[in-house]
């Protein structure tokens, strides 16, 4: 199934879609409110993601949710490079989510084998030439500006099509920049200039989505403000995003069903059962019931070097 979703470069191949889990070392992240600001907090809910199933942690110091402004790049150093450093060095598979170059150097040189750039390279033009330099894999989001006003951002006639071309170009980019295409993912951007129907007919469009830019696809919906809308219905208020853990669940079962390489979560356990559901759904589909593959058992953290790990 590999081939399928398609193998990065420099990264472990799994057997099944991954399941990537977040670490917000921020005071004002949508999802969880500050709740992993401390350090010392953030590195142990690392591990614990890794130890309930999560393949990789993106750890990320600055907030990204709507409306949200930039912190400054000595701040932003500061969460993210210590966290960074004590779970690679637990042996967690360590990417860094962040829009500046300086942080993303930083990161690598503390152990983070990805970089997760929500503006695809967009936001500083140091990101593509550090990151080629770094020869680590590079994940490109569709967006189309700061989260300050990106909802003002979100108008498309044909959502999935304007998604397909604008990352496209974004993909040509980097790899202009020195980035090699084996080792670029995209990402389509949910919840970022997007409204709850742009989302869905993404997540409706994701066959597309693989087939026309032909890379491995990160899919990013865990606990996002569509998921809220559809659990709310024609009435009610949407739940808070702590209660939106069941909906990204059925997400990333959907995702993995489709192809997709890996799927960004906060809270990882019931992803990790949905992917392996999905994993033995395709072998049956193919004639072949197997082991739904290597979610890690929980207290597992592999040790740095471990088999598999390039």
């Amino acid at each position: 199934m590999s081939t399928l979703r398609g193998r990065v470069a420099g990264l472990p191949e799994w057997d099944r879609c991954a399941v990537m889990g977040v670490v917000n070392v921020t005071p004002d992240s949508f999802s969880d409110g500050g709740q992993w600001f401390d350090g010392e907090l953030a590195v142990k809910h690392g591990l614990d993601l890794v130890n309930a199933g999560a393949d990789l942690v993106d750890v990320g110091g600055e907030s990204t949710r709507p409306g949200a402004l930039r912190v400054d790049e000595a701040e932003e150093l500061r969460r993210v490079v210590p966290v960074v450093r004590e779970l690679a060095a637990a042996g967690a598979v360590v990417s860094v989510d962040t829009m500046r170059a300086a942080v993303a150097e930083q990161a690598i040189a503390a152990g983070a084998v990805l970089v997760n750039d929500v503006s695809g390279g967009s936001a500083d033009p140091a990101m593509v030439p550090a990151v080629a330099a770094a020869g680590v894999p590079f994940v490109v989001m569709h967006w189309r500006g700061q989260s300050i006003d990106m909802n003002h951002r979100a108008h498309y006639t044909d959502v999935v099509a304007e998604v397909v071309a604008e990352l496209r170009a974004s993909v040509d980019r980097a790899v202009a920049g020195g980035i090699a295409l084996e080792r670029i993912v995209v990402d389509p951007g949910l919840g970022f200039a997007k409204t709850a129907d742009h989302d869905l007919a993404l997540l409706a469009g994701l066959a597309e989505l693989r087939r026309e830019l032909a890379r491995p696809l990160l899919v990013a919906a865990s606990r996002k403000r569509f998921l809220g809308r559809v659990l709310a219905g024609d009435q009610g208020a949407p739940p808070p995003a702590r209660e939106r853990d069941a909906a990204t669940a059925a997400v990333s079962a959907i995702a993995a069903r489709e192809g997709a390489w890996a799927v960004r979560v906060h809270e990882v356990g019931a992803s990790a059962d949905g992917v392996r559901v999905a994993r033995a759904v395709e072998g049956a589909a193919a004639g072949s019931v197997q082991p739904a593959g290597s979610v890690r058992p929980a207290g597992s953290v592999p040790p740095v070097g471990s088999a598999g790990v390039v």
